[in-house]
């Protein structure tokens, strides 16, 4: 036994334990969560008219006298058991709002839908895929003696795609500012276009929720040159949401002007710094709005939901775009396993998180995400269902759910998470067993129930 791991010792002593089958229970109702959340208390359910205990739990009769549940991580990089669970509950969420279901009636699906791309501005040129990378004429040379272009072809997967082609030429200065702006350029350009959409409609702009309601889902994703831009599913509703149809002259031709007209104007001033003055943040020239329709000339609303499912789940590290964690010193930033680039990005976040005109952005904070302090995915109130709704759903449907008829009383505190090393081996493999069994699963979907 000595002469084993410490991984396999400690998983041999797991299943040795007298507890072990239930522990099993615990990790598998997990989905094999890789840093499960460990609880500890009771819960007791009581018949609300006589008070007669109906049922109750006590973690003191489980193993160590805890529970384990999911840490919910949305990054794969983290924990993939929650991840793609995650990743799930957001394909519903904005394929509800695309063609109905989840509350949402499926009369949202015959409503002026887009899906919207916005990105951010030029910072510098970068390396780029493509036939050739920066190709010129001439040979010049930027200040700092390196070449303007570059007739390279790289490939998709070539580290230097992304990076500047002179680092001390970029603005990294801009670059950080942009996205710890990048949230509220979203909000003003989400109510310019709502004012443009009246005007054109030939409507008192603060009338507009009378007669129309703009809702989104969106969600941020980092280039390979580090910067976010954002993808959108817009729908025009009636003044009520969802339930109301969209009014006559609102056409998806119509939006697409707005969105295109609102991302050209909309801008965002920076605090004046006496180090860097005071600058004008927009969004990049590089706009693409696309109608999304029902009879299929358009990108497809599953296709849509499933793009949007996927970049949520994509932490920094995987992206190449910062990293899953905070970084708290100096020393962190040296060692963190990014691009120069991205370090660039990094020492930049920490020098203007230092000046007191940036303080409310909390730069050094948020260095970690290069300054980006927005959520990957937002959405408006009336899109569709939210997170908490789908969870409820699965609860009820796992029958966990709270019968009215009852009183609940709940007593429970937080005591740990992670796993020991043996058992985080033995998670690691329930949760390829489940991934396997979806797998399967999925084919004879796919195959009408045939082997």
């Amino acid at each position: 036994m000595r002469q084993l791991p410490e991984t396999d010792r400690d998983a041999i002593r797991i299943a040795q334990d007298p507890h072990f089958s239930r522990w099993l229970e615990q990790i598998t109702a997990t989905g094999g969560c890789s840093h499960p959340v460990h609880l500890s208390g009771s819960t007791t359910t009581l018949d609300g008219t006589t008070g007669e205990i109906l049922c109750q739990y006590d973690t003191r009769n489980e193993p160590g006298e805890r529970l384990l549940v999911r840490c919910r991580n949305r990054r794969a990089t983290v924990c993939a058991p929650c991840s793609r669970l995650h990743a799930g509950d957001t394909f519903h969420l904005v394929r509800a709002g695309l063609l109905g279901g989840k509350n949402v009636p499926t009369t949202v699906r015959n409503r002026p839908r887009l899906f919207i791309t916005l990105t951010a501005p030029s910072f510098g040129p970068v390396h780029r895929t493509g036939e050739r990378c920066r190709p010129r004429r001439d040979r010049g040379t930027c200040e700092h003696g390196h070449p303007l272009g570059c007739g390279t072809e790289h490939t998709a997967n070539d580290l230097l795609v992304g990076q500047p082609l002179c680092p001390d030429c970029y603005d990294y200065t801009g670059h950080v500012l942009w996205h710890a702006h990048a949230s509220k350029l979203w909000d003003r350009f989400v109510i310019d276009v709502r004012r443009r959409l009246a005007s054109s409609a030939g409507l008192v702009q603060s009338h507009f929720a009378r007669h129309a309601r703009l809702s989104f889902a969106r969600v941020a994703e980092y280039q390979k040159r580090a910067a976010v831009h954002v993808h959108a599913v817009v729908r025009l509703d009636g003044p009520n949401g969802p339930d109301d149809a969209s009014p006559a002259w609102g056409t998806a031709e119509l939006i697409i002007d707005a969105v295109r007209a609102s991302a050209r104007r909309v801008l965002v001033r920076t605090p004046y710094s006496p180090a860097v003055g005071e600058l004008d943040l927009h969004w990049g020239a590089q706009i693409d709005a696309r109608p999304l329709r029902t009879n299929g000339d358009g990108p497809d609303d599953d296709a849509v939901a499933a793009y949007v499912a996927k970049y949520v789940t994509k932490g920094a590290s995987e992206t190449g775009a910062g990293t899953d964690y905070p970084l708290t010193t100096w020393t962190d930033i040296e060692s963190a396993p990014v691009s120069e680039h991205v370090r660039a990005l990094v020492r930049a976040c920490w020098r203007l998180g230092g000046l007191p005109e940036y303080a409310p952005l909390n730069l050094r904070t948020w260095a970690h995400t290069l300054g980006y302090r927005g959520h990957i995915l937002t959405k408006s109130r009336a899109y569709s269902t939210t997170y908490a709704a789908l969870r409820a759903e699965r609860a009820h449907h796992m029958g966990h759910a709270d019968n009215p008829d009852t009183v609940t009383e709940r007593h429970w505190r937080y005591v740990g998470s992670g796993h020991t090393p043996g058992a985080s081996l033995i998670a690691v493999g329930i949760a390829e067993d489940l991934a396997t069994a979806r797998e399967i699963a999925r084919g004879e979907i796919s195959h009408g129930g045939r082997p």
